[in-house]
């Protein structure tokens, strides 16, 4: 076994384990500590693949934006976790039957003849992994790319407009109507006497 070939497996098995520790914790801040460790072996293995590109995209992006905006919510919504703990005993069957599928897949890829594990690529000093993303990603790739590209545009317009979607009893602001407005419309001046006329006319 290779020097390469046991750091494979350190890392794997943190990532095995760190993938464990998110569905099985039950402190949900917890959870996502754990899933930023498994971003980060994740980073690490994808490295060791010469896939510069990918690792540092995952940490950067999920580790140092979406994973920091998950630990903001759970901190600020304290979430009372007792009622989503009912349906775990329940739900275990359906979730150790989906694992074991997932598992005997990735055990039948990694048996078939044209899988190598020890087959490994080394490039040249001057390879370039973001640009080798780029020439597949726009060319034999380019309609999935684009596809998926109209389909979180979709998404996003259908998020905005479910947040502006009118609704009874919630209120809303208006801001062409804010831009429109004129001082007479808010402010109303009214004349009273100065505090010594008054006290003259109680004279």
């Amino acid at each position: 076994m290779t020097f390469e070939q046991i750091i494979f497996y350190f890392f794997s098995t943190i990532l095995i384990s760190g993938a464990l520790g998110v569905v099985l914790v039950r402190n949900p801040v917890y959870a996502a500590l754990f899933l930023i460790l498994s971003f980060f072996t994740s980073s690490a293995i994808w490295l060791m693949l010469e896939a510069e590109f990918l690792g540092i995209t995952l940490v950067l992006v999920y580790v140092g934006a979406v994973m920091v905006l998950f630990l903001f919510v759970i901190m600020m919504l304290d979430i009372n976790m007792d009622p989503l703990r009912e349906g775990f005993v329940k739900m275990m069957p359906l979730a150790a039957l989906v694992a074991i599928i997932i598992a005997a897949e990735i055990v039948l890829v990694m048996a078939s003849p044209s899988f190598n594990f020890d087959q490994s690529v080394v490039h040249a000093a001057d390879y370039s992994n973001t640009k080798a993303i780029g020439n597949i990603l726009y060319t034999e790739y380019v309609y999935p790319f684009e596809i998926a590209a109209v389909i979180l545009v979709v998404a996003i317009i259908a998020a905005i407009a479910l947040t502006l979607r009118r609704r009874k009893g919630v209120k809303h602001q208006n801001p062409s109507k804010q831009i429109r407005t004129k001082r007479n419309d808010r402010v109303r001046l009214v004349k009273m006497p100065s505090s010594s006329t008054q006290n003259r006319a109680g004279e």
